[in-house]
């Protein structure tokens, strides 16, 4: 494996990635989706036990939860990282928090995580995410809002004139010339990829082993083998009528149910307690963009990381950019210019699908469980985020 010299940009101390898991994902649906009669807490707690048992490791040993959930309300409401640690039957001692960056959140969590590490804070954490997209809708806020305020008033509507996530990706396909046709070839290609990364049992390496009604779930609900570019031709448009309307249920990333984790330790904590050291956390950061077209986020989000890295996009041998719309992906590539074979290599959030907070710990853990099976050294994972925001973490293999 050749090496990446850098000069890379260096946390306070080395934050290491023991361990990344995730459950399989379940279709948001109220009579045929996996997890329709699942509590989120379980989602979660099944994670976090994984974690720990892959790792041999103590509960106790765990000094912080950092979890990410875009809709903190019902069911995922009163800190859903503490309850479902809780519920699990792990020690009390042990905090948590709960925090949303909407679709970023779950990458963020890991963010916060490496950064309590890198600063010496803390020797080992667990991050992540989780969203019952079936039991909690994106549109809860909506509800709430009927009973305690707007997040939105009259003041910052004069300033913005917000449009719904559909809307900005189609903002994006104007503005960068994609038509439907590309849309439907790059979503076509995420169920191709998808369905050959389950049948090969590549994501067996990051998908925690889920029992339902005595038929153990090893892989996604939501993807579809023998997706065409003909079968998606057929979908009807869904945020925009007319001419100028081009994405479909298709080209967009399914609503879900799913929960993700990582194990973040510093090297002190990979020696005290015997853990693997998978992969350094080398770099991450957040940026702020348009909130109205406000999916282009991964875009000055690679581009920073690159810069002060000192990296060229030919340096990166992985990426996974999440399938919010393929319109996201397909704009970021047009920017970028990186080797599409290098991208997404086993289908993405597309096919996949998307449980908003806890898609970001998914893509972590598909990226370093797939450097681990090319023997390549440096993956970059990047995410737009509703309200006009996009995350970006470089990860090197150890």
């Amino acid at each position: 494996m050749a090496r990446v010299s850098g000069p890379f940009r260096r946390t306070a101390r080395e934050v290491l990635v023991a361990e990344a898991v995730r459950t399989p994902m379940g279709r948001s649906h109220a009579e045929k989706g996996w997890f329709r009669d699942t509590h989120p807490n379980e989602l979660l707690g099944a994670v976090y036990a994984e974690l720990l048992r892959r790792a041999d490791l103590p509960a106790a040993a765990v000094e912080d939860l950092i979890i990410g959930c875009t809709a903190p309300f019902g069911e995922q409401s009163r800190n859903i990282g503490r309850n479902a640690w809780l519920q699990a039957g792990f020690p009390a001692e042990v905090p948590a928090v709960t925090l949303d960056r909407r679709c970023g959140s779950a990458q963020t969590a890991v963010e916060m995580g490496a950064a309590l590490v890198g600063s010496g804070t803390h020797d080992v954490v667990i991050a992540g995410g989780v969203e019952h997209m079936g039991h909690v809708p994106m549109n809860s806020p909506a509800a709430i809002s009927e009973l305690f305020g707007e997040p939105w008033p009259a003041a910052l509507r004069e300033r913005y004139d917000f449009v719904t996530q559909g809307e900005s990706a189609e903002l994006i396909a104007d503005r960068w010339g994609i038509d439907r046709l590309q849309m439907d070839e790059f979503a076509a290609r995420s169920h191709t990829l998808a369905a050959d990364a389950i049948a090969a049992g590549r994501f067996e390496p990051e998908i925690l082993p889920w029992d339902l009604d005595g038929a153990v779930r090893t892989s996604d609900q939501t993807v579809r083998p023998g997706t065409t570019v003909e079968t998606l031709a057929g979908l009807r448009t869904v945020f925009r009528q007319g001419e100028h309307a081009r994405i479909t249920a298709g080209s967009s990333s399914p609503i879900c149910d799913g929960a993700s984790g990582v194990l973040l330790a510093s090297r002190d904590g990979v020696e005290e307690y015997g853990l693997r050291a998978r992969a350094r956390v080398v770099d991450q950061t957040t940026v702020g963009v348009d909130p109205i077209i406000m999916l282009t986020g991964p875009i000055p989000a690679t581009r920073k990381i690159l810069e002060r890295n000192g990296l060229d996009i030919t340096d990166i041998d992985l990426f996974e950019v999440n399938e919010a719309f393929s319109s996201v992906v397909l704009a970021w590539q047009q920017e970028l210019k990186p080797d599409p074979d290098r991208v997404n290599v086993n289908g993405g959030a597309i096919a996949l699908g998307h449980p908003v907070g806890a898609t970001g710990g998914r893509l972590i853990a598909t990226a370093v469980a797939e450097m681990e099976r090319r023997d390549v050294e440096l993956a970059l994972v990047t995410m737009c985020c509703g309200g006009g925001l996009g995350t970006a973490t470089l990860l090197q293999r150890i």
